[in-house]
């Protein structure tokens, strides 16, 4: 597969460079969705909330929704004006200036080259667990293989048209929602006639805020809201979309949507199918895997295997689509200046950066596999590098709030001004979700903060130091179609 390489400052070859438009609104939201990897992130994230709020495990998720949807305001809304591969990087550049997008930038590719780095975990956890449902143990050294297979066959998709990628990822991830949705319709159908082998029944309640108190489901709706991690993703692949100012917007929304009625679903059925009483939600919270105990106990044996299965399947897509909006966003940010001139190109039959997608694929690789020979677990890289990935996150969606909001002051601005307190709204949510990932951690969490500061510092420190970097970014970035 050939690649071309032109240098940054051609104008012409930015356009020779441009990736081509396939994209169709179902394909950006396979890419969001996939990120987000709704069966990894039911079968584990609603464990740390019920040990929180009980049965209040849906009332926190729907708390959780609203707070996305807070966020991903600012995306909706710019990306209406916005085509770029940069997502953060050019959504803040046109807002704040090209130091600003950069600095967002810079911390977005933090939390996209961390979160790769922790589904490559995450994709051993579950193939582990799927070994385990198949009566096949395996040595504690031997997790560090899976992410080393998964990723040739990650880079084997990623290197052809972003068209089959999305579609990888929309087959997987229609398979597992589907999954999830049959065991919840079962769950709830056994619970309501009775034949479940727990007695609480179908306890609408567990939809309303309940005995927790509202510092604790706040608290738990902070790990809820980690489950739409990546709902922006999508954004990486507007260049390659058909009509993106029309289509990404409603890709997002729908991504948000989608996954916030299947995440209260899901979460509502889980919550009925341990019991809402006291034997009950201790079984929830110390579930190791939800989704494949239910099964197991609803369906048979047969289905949590299945379950498992496909855990570890949208765990593979999730790394697809996290590993490919990285480098869509390296891709980027070297076409502006900043990293190695062959990070800039484009395969011309494909329009994929080859470089810029093998080096982020290596980068996850050597990260997972390095920390494994050093005595880490699947789960440890799973956790610590989704927490690294998290508080980068944080900094990269308040970029963008604050940008949607400079913009809706600016000359000429069409967004009404009163809708100034839905971002405002948002950055305070988020605001929450750091001090909770930062407060009263023990080690190694008390130095994941540093970490994460210390990457976000980094890219300010660059921006700062190259005043050419930012003029270049001003010059690339354009702001004629904001209004």
């Amino acid at each position: 597969m050939t690649s071309t390489t032109k240098t940054p400052d051609d104008g012409a070859t930015r356009a020779a460079s441009s990736p081509r438009k396939t994209l169709r609104l179902w394909e950006v939201v396979a890419i969001s969705v996939g990120f987000m990897g709704p069966v990894m992130a039911m079968s584990l994230n609603g464990i740390g909330v019920a040990g929180l709020v009980g049965s209040g495990v849906p009332f926190t998720f729907l708390v959780s929704f609203a707070g996305t949807m807070l966020v991903a305001y600012a995306f909706i809304r710019l990306t209406r004006y916005i085509t770029h591969a940069g997502s953060v990087y050019a959504l803040a550049g046109s807002t704040l200036g090209p130091r600003a997008g950069f600095f967002g930038g810079f911390a977005l590719l933090g939390t996209y080259l961390f979160f790769a780095v922790c589904i490559a975990g995450a994709c051993a956890v579950f193939f582990e667990a799927m070994m385990a449902e198949l009566g096949i143990t395996l040595p504690a050294w031997a997790w560090v293989l899976v992410p080393i297979v998964v990723s040739v066959f990650v880079l084997v998709l990623n290197l052809r048209e972003s068209t089959v990628t999305a579609r990888t990822l929309l087959g997987i991830g229609f398979v597992g929602i589907a999954a999830m949705v049959v065991l919840s319709v079962v769950i709830i159908a056994r619970v309501a006639s009775g034949t479940a082998p727990v007695s609480t029944g179908v306890d609408f309640s567990v939809l309303l805020p309940g005995e927790a108190p509202i510092s604790a489901v706040m608290t738990a709706a902070v790990f809820g809201f980690l489950s739409w991690a990546g709902f922006e993703s999508g954004t990486s692949l507007g260049e390659e979309t058909r009509n993106p100012k029309r289509v990404v917007p409603k890709a997002l929304l729908l991504a948000v949507v989608v996954a916030g009625a299947i995440y209260v679903l899901v979460m509502f059925a889980q919550t009925i199918g341990f019991g809402t009483d006291a034997e009950g939600i201790a079984a929830f919270a110390g579930a190791s895997s939800t989704l494949t105990t239910l099964a197991s106990t609803y369906i048979g044996q047969w289905f949590a295997v299945l379950i498992a299965i496909f855990a570890f399947l949208v765990a593979f897509a999730s790394l697809l689509s996290s590993t490919a909006a990285a480098a869509r966003l390296l891709f980027a940010l070297a076409r502006d200046g900043f990293g190695p001139r062959p990070f800039a190109a484009t395969n011309p039959k494909t329009g994929v950066p080859v470089h810029a997608t093998v080096s982020v694929i290596a980068f996850t690789v050597v990260l997972a596999v390095g920390f494994g020979l050093f005595g880490a677990s699947s789960v440890d890289v799973y956790y610590w590098f989704a927490t690294i990935a998290t508080l980068c996150m944080v900094v990269a969606y308040g970029m963008t709030s604050v940008g949607v909001i400079k913009h809706t002051f600016s000359r000429g601005s069409k967004i009404p001004k009163w809708e100034v307190v839905i971002p405002v709204l948002g950055i305070g949510f988020l605001a929450y979700v750091y001090f909770i990932q930062i407060s009263g951690q023990v080690a190694p969490y008390s130095y994941f903060p540093w970490i994460a500061g210390a990457w976000c510092v980094i890219g300010l420190i660059i921006v700062l130091v190259r005043p050419s970097l930012a003029a270049r970014i001003g010059s690339r970035i354009s702001t004629e179609d904001l209004d």
